[in-house]
């Protein structure tokens, strides 16, 4: 795994000691959602959920994101995510939280926090889409017009809206299916 562009381009993050830990996001994949996204990312707020190694966030700031929260429940992903963010440099950039998505979810409403870009990649067995989708709205969590970006096993469905969210695109890499979901 490596950051893809930006000004730690070329830099190899460390990685989990087995997939039964995280799975992260191939490269190739994350390099198609950040050229969908755009090259460079204005000075913004990114929340990436059940993160992994941070390999989202990380690659987020190293294009131009202001601020990263991360959140994962695993302690070694969680060591991970600090340890690339330190080796990187972002560390100051990055807020992460341990514990499930849910009560990350609520502590951020309860704070005010919003935020225009959210990537989302929960074990595929989880099926947690529409639910994850849910609580962002309902937590008050998106800017108008955040987009947020799901990557989720290709079997789950994704439906067209879910909780005043509409699904703008969908593309496929393999077994992984990433859906990309406005806000109103």
């Amino acid at each position: 795994m490596r950051i893809v562009a930006g000004v730690a381009k070329g830099r190899v993050l460390l990685g989990p000691s087995s997939e039964r830990v995280t799975r992260p996001t191939a490269d190739r994949v994350r390099e198609t959602l950040f050229n969908i996204l755009g090259q460079e990312l204005e000075p913004l707020d990114v929340l990436d959920l059940f993160a992994g190694t941070g390999a989202l966030a990380l690659e987020a700031i190293s294009r131009g994101a202001a601020r990263a929260v991360v959140v994962e429940r695993d302690r070694e992903a969680l060591s991970l995510i600090r340890m690339n963010a330190q080796a990187l440099g972002f560390l100051p950039q990055l807020r992460v939280i341990g514990g499930p998505v849910e009560k990350a979810l609520q502590t951020l409403g309860r704070e005010g926090a919003r935020f225009p870009l959210v990537f989302a990649d929960p074990p595929y067995a989880l099926e947690v889409l529409v639910p994850t989708l849910q609580a962002l709205v309902s937590q008050q969590l998106l800017d108008p017009g955040a987009l947020v970006v799901f990557e989720h096993g290709k079997q789950e469905l994704a439906p067209d809206e879910v909780a005043g969210l509409t699904r703008e695109d969908q593309r496929t890499f393999g077994a992984t299916r990433v859906s990309f979901y406005r806000a109103a």
